[in-house]
């Protein structure tokens, strides 16, 4: 368990760095110019994107790291970050999965997309 400020700034760091990783892959024309890690302390989104990668990744990461994460304030916080992209949280805990939470409505319009490409 983290229990000093700088070892919970390493989790949510380390979160960061996993999302924008794995955005860097699925994407490989991106460089990490495109796409970086929000230094802790910085308010707005964590995971930062380009001009190209928000147009290829619309969406607006909150991250969050915690044992006991209260979700409402953590999507208020996602839904704050950016007007313009659609707003994820992605979040874990020691030991788990990583998970993404994004609204229905959003979700509804991603899957449609699959289901009627046109």
């Amino acid at each position: 368990m983290a229990t000093t400020t700088q070892s919970r700034k390493s989790k949510g760091r380390r979160l960061q760095q996993f999302v924008r990783d794995t955005i860097l892959e699925l994407f490989p024309v991106l460089t990490e110019r495109d796409v970086s890690s929000t230094p802790m302390g910085v308010s707005g989104e964590d995971v930062q994107l380009s001009e190209l990668a928000s147009n290829l990744f619309p969406y607006s990461v909150e991250c969050k790291n915690q044992e006991k994460l209260n979700i409402w304030k953590a999507l208020e916080e996602a839904e704050g970050n950016n007007r313009e992209l659609t707003p994820i949280l992605v979040f874990k805990r020691n030991r788990s999965k990583v998970y993404c939470c994004i609204g229905f409505d959003d979700f509804i319009k991603l899957i449609s997309k699959h289901e009627n490409p046109n």
